[in-house]
């Protein structure tokens, strides 16, 4: 298992709207390493779901249902999406804040590529942030 963490203005698509729609396709990426990100995501792989702009902070996570397919908001052969489920949220959201103040996840890449809305989260970054946001999953 790989883990993830992707990013979603909560004024566009929010946690709430991903636990009442069950399975959702995690599309719009319009970024090449974001992309490549969703292309090497594999089914049973767990993401940290990521309130950006407004709310910056993690607040559940889902699990990778489908593999990589043609995203169908655009008629870009390039661009792909993953259909994504909610496992459960955290029971206390992880902030921006609370990361950068955290040097224990000072290597995220969250914090060394602030702009990409699909990115890695090694094993211990995911079981430590779980365990801090006192998942309902855990």
């Amino acid at each position: 298992m790989v883990y993830w963490l992707i990013k979603s203005e909560p004024a566009s698509f929010s946690w709430d709207e991903q636990v009442r729609n069950g399975i959702e396709p995690w599309n719009g990426v319009r970024n090449y390493q974001a992309r490549n990100n969703l292309k090497a995501m594999e089914c049973g792989d767990r993401a940290l779901f990521y309130h950006s702009v407004s709310e910056k902070r993690i607040v559940g996570v889902v699990e990778v249902v489908k593999e990589a397919y043609p995203d169908p908001t655009t008629e870009d052969a390039r661009w792909v999406c993953v259909d994504v489920k909610a496992m459960g949220a955290f029971r206390r959201p992880i902030t921006l804040a609370d990361i950068k103040a955290d040097p224990n996840l000072a290597d995220m890449a969250l914090l060394k590529q602030s702009r990409l809305s699909v990115a890695p989260v090694t094993e211990f970054e995911f079981d430590y942030l779980t365990r801090l946001g006192e998942w309902e999953g855990r």
